[in-house]
């Protein structure tokens, strides 16, 4: 017998998380069984624990979009016992039982290998909202917006030069004060990119300059209708909120620039135009973190271990014990949490 948080729901009543003891008899299939070691709290986690619609697909289920541990039973060709692994997404959580268990089973394609130079408390720390962050880096990246004027990187490409690894660009990250924001500021600023931090949190600024942020803006700033186009601001950006709030990052963006939409925290609407995008060449990129095929996983996971100071992860990654996990739900959901939340779900 093991320890999960399981998510019930009566057909009349509301869905509700508790602590409850399970065998593996009560896990799903899968190829490979794991000894999970720790899990984090995502926004999505904080839906599902507190028994809103739109995660959880069927009931009862373990919550928890991530886990990260040691291999305890391999039926994989790709995996063996005592290899240290990473899930993130495929369902986990939704469909399928997630992390928030001292175990659970899975397909083997859908885990990475444990970098290295990472510990698994740390890469519990990264998450789904770490690696959501760093998808998001990498598709800016790819679209050659982080490094300077569209001018600039034409002339580079073209003419078959690099693109200098650090520009100053002006990246404008919403939703800072959360999981994806803190990371994606963390990684912007250690590349050489000017972040600014768009938050409803003013007084977190220390934190979100603690961080790498140059400067931090109120939220207000871009929740309100504008024009269509208005004054250029942004080379690239991370936008977890979308809504309003991503149509005018949009309309604010400098030509030829990106803006990688990874989240829904105001809305799902895009109350905006084409003008953007015909009149000034800019890029919106989806981020999909559940789907994202092994070879990306990989390599995000290369740069995360590489590129994130793990100093810094620590100062913004409070950890509590598993039976503590649906408590946070509220708190997470009304935008109360800062930074990463780690489960132990061994303590």
């Amino acid at each position: 017998m093991f320890r999960a948080v399981r998510v019930s729901k009566d057909a009349d009543a509301p869905a509700s998380a508790t602590l409850v003891s399970i065998s593996d008899d009560d896990l799903m299939p899968g190829d490979v069984t794991v000894d999970v070691e720790y899990s984090s709290i995502n926004f999505k986690d904080g839906l599902a624990l507190a028994g809103k619609p739109g995660v959880i697909r069927q009931y009862p289920l373990i919550p928890g979009i991530d886990f990260v541990g040691t291999v305890a039973a391999s039926d994989s060709d790709r995996w063996y016992v005592g290899d240290r692994v990473i899930l993130n997404g495929w369902g986990v959580g939704e469909t399928h039982h997630g992390g928030l268990a001292e175990r659970a089973r899975v397909d083997g394609d859908w885990l990475v290998r444990l970098p290295e130079a990472l510990s698994t408390k740390q890469a519990a720390a990264i998450g789904t909202a770490g690696f959501t962050a760093m998808l998001a880096v990498l598709a800016l990246e790819r679209t050659g917006a982080l490094y300077g004027s569209f001018e600039q990187v034409h002339e580079l490409t073209t003419a078959g030069g690099e693109v200098p690894p650090e520009s100053g660009a002006d990246v404008l990250v919403t939703g800072a004060a959360g999981g994806v924001g803190s990371i994606a500021i963390a990684l912007l600023s250690s590349l050489g990119h000017r972040v600014t931090a768009s938050t409803g949190r003013l007084e977190e600024e220390p934190y979100l300059r603690s961080l790498g942020a140059a400067a931090v803006v109120d939220r207000g700033e871009f929740s309100e209708p504008g024009k269509p186009l208005q004054r250029q601001r942004w080379a690239a950006a991370v936008d977890s909120v979308g809504g309003q709030t991503l149509a005018n990052v949009l309309a604010q963006t400098n030509y030829g620039g990106t803006v990688a939409s990874c989240g829904l925290a105001q809305s799902a609407n895009l109350p905006a135009t084409v003008m953007p995008f015909i009149l000034r060449a800019v890029t919106l990129t989806g981020i999909n973190s559940v789907q994202a095929p092994r070879t990306l996983r990989t390599e995000a996971w290369r740069r995360l271990a590489s590129d994130l100071d793990l100093g810094l992860l620590e100062q913004i990654t409070t950890s509590v014990p598993l039976a503590e996990a649906p408590s946070l739900a509220d708190r997470i959901l009304a935008g109360r949490v800062r930074g990463r939340t780690v489960v132990d779900v061994r303590a």
